[in-house]
C-alpha cells in the first residue's frame, strides 16, 4: 500500500475516535428596543410592542433611551423591568436603569413561560403609568435529537 493511502487510510480511521461534534450554539437574538421621550417602548415595525422569546433563550437587548422630562439622581432616564406574570414582582437580573443612548445587555429568559410586563421603574414624565409592554415567553422545544442527547 502506497504511503499516501496509508496515511489516509489512518486519518479516517482515527476519526472514528474523535467525540460527536457538540450541537452548534446560537449566537444569542439582537432584539431592539426605543425608550422614547414620549415615555413609551416602541419596537419598529410594531404598533404595540411586545418581545417573544423561547424559555432560557439567551438574548442580546439593545436599549436606547432618549431623555423624557425627569430622570433619577442616578442618570436614569428609563427602567426596563421584567415583572413576573403571577406575582408581578421582578425577575432577578432584569431590573435595568437606562442612561440617556444605547446600552445592551446580555439576558436570558425566563425558564417559566408566560405573559411577562416589562414596566418603566423610572417616573420619566406624566405619562410614565402607560411605559410598559408585553414580554411572551414560550415553552421550549425539544427535538428528537435533544433528548437522544440526554440520554
Amino acid at each position: 500500500m502506497p504511503a499516501f493511502r496509508r496515511a489516509h487510510w489512518i486519518a479516517a480511521s482515527l476519526l472514528w475516535l474523535l467525540p460527536p461534534p457538540a450541537k452548534a450554539q446560537r449566537a444569542p437574538r439582537l432584539i431592539e428596543v426605543l425608550a422614547d421621550h414620549d415615555s413609551r417602548y416602541k419596537i419598529q415595525g410594531q404598533s404595540k410592542p411586545s418581545i417573544t422569546v423561547t424559555a432560557s433563550e439567551k438574548i442580546r437587548l439593545r436599549i436606547t433611551a432618549i431623555r423624557a422630562k425627569e430622570r433619577n439622581r442616578d442618570g436614569s432616564i428609563h427602567g426596563f423591568s421584567l415583572l413576573r406574570p403571577k406575582d408581578h414582582k421582578p425577575v432577578p437580573g432584569w431590573e435595568l436603569l437606562l442612561k440617556p443612548g444605547t446600552q445592551e445587555f446580555a439576558l436570558t429568559a425566563p425558564e417559566e413561560p408566560g405573559e411577562y410586563q416589562v414596566v418603566c421603574t423610572v417616573i420619566c414624565s406624566e405619562g410614565h403609568e402607560q411605559m410598559n409592554m408585553k414580554f411572551v415567553v414560550e415553552p421550549e422545544i425539544k427535538t428528537s435529537s435533544d433528548s437522544e442527547v440526554r440520554k
